[in-house]
């Protein structure tokens, strides 16, 4: 009686495996691992034995107040940098060679400058056009810092925003436009049921890493008088000098940046389930 295929993969002998060697680069990643411990240990024992009940009753609540102030002010320039994002995209894409060359100008510049000289060059430049501001009434919005860091932040990022979307839709392949419309379905029914699901999963990486580059570049609104969590850590340091102000500070940017991650990778999971076989 012939063996059915378990039973002969089962009679066959397995080879054993190989052994491993502790090779230079095996070595030398325990001895940064070991590193990284030992740091962290380090870090934890300081903060126990630096540990002073008055500074967090005192500052705890403004480090709040500042933690508020960065996500508001974060989430709020994605979603208006996510709708200008749009148009420009859309420009990026054009044939009309004026609208593209605008588009590519507006991505070119934000791309390539400083987030930091962007935000002084909106809060410090506009500043010292407190009379024209005035007569077309927009200096009610530009005196205010928090309302110049919303504006700096949401031209940089929509520029970011822009070159991932135009890059998630040309990546998917024109066939599927070319499919769609032989089926006689209208364009903007494809971009929504047939191309952006697709581009979605293609842009979701990279969006995840602009929200993330976003909540630790806001840090830089401190210096233009912008309590965010930074600003009130810059504050806690000048009454206290005790280190372990902006230590806090880092533990917390540390714990959005994982949240973060860990909720991006949940969504990439969900939306590539039918990837996964």
């Amino acid at each position: 009686m012939s063996l059915t295929a378990n039973e002969a993969a089962a009679t066959v002998e397995r080879p054993p495996p190989a052994a491993r060697r502790w090779t230079r680069e095996r070595i030398l990643g325990h001895a940064l691992l070991g590193l990284w411990i030992l740091l962290g240990i380090g870090l934890v024992a300081y903060l126990v034995s630096a540990w002073n009940i008055d500074i967090f009753q005192k500052y705890a609540p403004m480090y709040l107040d500042g933690l508020w102030v960065t996500l508001t002010l974060v989430g709020s320039s994605l979603v208006c940098g996510a709708i200008l994002s749009i148009p420009v995209a859309y420009g990026r894409m054009s044939s009309n060679r004026l609208i593209a060359t605008l588009a590519y100008g507006y991505v070119y510049l934000f791309r390539g400058t400083p987030l930091l000289a962007q935000a002084f060059l909106i809060y410090y430049g506009l500043g010292t056009m407190r009379p024209q501001l005035e007569a077309v009434g927009l200096w009610v919005f530009f005196r205010d810092a928090w309302n110049c860091a919303l504006f700096a932040f949401s031209l940089n990022t929509a520029a970011y925003q822009a070159e991932i979307l135009r890059g998630a839709i040309e990546s998917v392949p024109k066939g599927q436009w070319e499919g769609a419309a032989s089926l006689g379905l209208h364009k903007l029914t494809t971009l929504r049921k047939i191309i952006l699901p697709q581009a979605a999963i293609v842009a979701l990486r990279p969006y995840g890493n602009e929200v993330i580059l976003m909540i630790k570049g806001s840090a830089i609104v401190a210096l233009i008088t912008v309590y965010d969590l930074m600003g009130v850590t810059r504050l806690a340091y000048s009454r206290t000098f005790d280190f372990q102000t902006y230590l806090w500070a880092a533990i917390i940017y540390l714990l959005i940046v994982e949240t973060l991650r860990h909720a991006i990778e949940w969504i990439e999971r969900r939306i590539t389930r039918h990837l996964h076989r």
